[in-house]
């Protein structure tokens, strides 16, 4: 039997990314567009299907990474919709079903950092791994755990960002959460840092720079302790623009052993592989997609399929 010719939607806040093939280094296809109101945007998506399906054939299953909260009970009547996001107009929408419907092929769906968790333990950072964490700190921070093989989700998706971390005695920021202030995100994610410094994070240089990584590393590894002792992961992984500072990997994995002070005394956690920078970059969404694909298309290869639901496509 051939291998599936598989689909996939990066669906961010700000830009879309659309890709027909089989893996990050096998793509056929792409395009990448800005993300603008819903029904446009998700035609402009189906209209790449669609001309790629004239061109060159169509493709067996789609998988699609979205910006969330999304729901993703499988038995729930609004399986694939976003429910209450900032993005204006997009609350509500169904972002699975338009895709089923035009292009009469299974689909799968989960969130953006689960999507790129799934991307990075196929073919990234994490390869060869069944329990880890993704995390990305860029504008905010998300994360997604997978756990023996599968993503972990329940009556919603993690959201690893507005864990609760102990502040800094010297640090009076506010933190710039509007729902909760100073957790994880409203402390360390990139929004964060710009509002804190009044320059965006990738911009910092000098003794600005040094105390901002002072800061950043402390309420990083503070949260990192948190999923350490929550989840037990064999590596986290980091993406995101914020990941990109220099010099921040070294500081993090210092001040992490030092948060974990010794407990449970693990010769890994000491490791320069366990906590490392992603590895696919800006395809590692994308990449996501092809593997919630892929686990759409065996899913219906073992049973009649007729629309979007649990798609099969959440191990990794």
């Amino acid at each position: 039997m051939s291998a599936p010719r598989l689909g996939s939607i990066e669906s961010g806040g700000t830009k879309f990314v659309c890709l027909v093939g089989s893996a990050p280094d096998r793509i056929e296809a792409e395009i990448r567009f800005p993300t603008g109101e819903p029904g446009p945007t998700l035609a402009r998506a189906i209209a790449f299907f669609q001309e790629t399906a004239a061109a060159t054939g169509p493709v067996d299953a789609i998988g699609i990474a979205s910006f969330g909260p999304l729901e993703l009970r499988p038995d729930h009547a609004k399986f694939g919709h976003l429910a209450a996001t900032p993005k204006p107009g997009w609350s509500g929408v169904d972002v699975a079903g338009p895709v089923a419907a035009a292009l009469g092929v299974p689909v799968g769906i989960d969130t953006d950092v689960n999507g790129a968790a799934l991307g990075e333990g196929r073919w990234g950072a994490a390869r060869g791994l069944d329990t880890y964490v993704y995390l990305t700190v860029g504008t905010g921070i998300g994360g997604g755990a997978v756990i023996g093989g599968k993503v972990v989700s329940g009556l919603v998706h993690t959201e690893m960002g507005h864990l609760a971390v102990p502040r800094i005695a010297d640090d009076a920021f506010p933190g710039s959460c509007p729902f909760h202030g100073d957790c994880w995100e409203g402390l360390a994610g990139g929004e964060a840092m710009e509002a804190r410094w009044g320059t965006p994070a990738e911009e910092l240089t000098g003794e600005t720079l040094r105390e901002a990584l002072r800061l950043e590393v402390a309420y990083l590894a503070a949260g990192l302790r948190n999923i350490v002792y929550t989840t037990a992961p064999q590596r986290i992984v980091i993406g995101g623009g914020v990941a990109e500072l220099p010099g921040l990997f070294p500081l993090l994995r210092a001040e992490l052993a030092a948060a974990l002070a010794g407990y449970p005394g693990l010769p890994e956690h000491a490791t320069e592989e366990f906590v490392v920078p992603a590895r696919l970059g800006r395809l590692a969404g994308p990449a996501g997609g092809l593997v919630l694909a892929a686990g759409a298309a065996a899913a219906a290869r073992q049973r009649p399929w007729s629309g979007p639901g649990p798609s099969g496509g959440t191990e990794a």
